[in-house]
């Protein structure tokens, strides 16, 4: 059975970034943002490496700094 890849918009990923940085409790914000913990990091990770122009929309382009 195939699963449909969920699509964040890039106002969010950038809120979850911010977010996860100020929370201490990571799970409990993925769950009130309904996304995985795994992508909450990957979010920060991104947003800490690449800053808001990361998250474009629905590509993999990445910005290089």
């Amino acid at each position: 059975m195939k699963r449909d890849r969920k699509i964040y918009e890039p106002a969010l990923k950038i809120k979850a970034a911010k977010l996860s940085k100020e929370r201490t409790n990571i799970t409990e914000l993925s769950k009130y943002l309904g996304i995985k913990v795994g992508m909450l990091y990957r979010y920060r990770k991104e947003y800490n490496q690449f800053g808001k122009g990361n998250f474009l929309g629905k590509g993999v382009l990445k910005k290089t700094s």
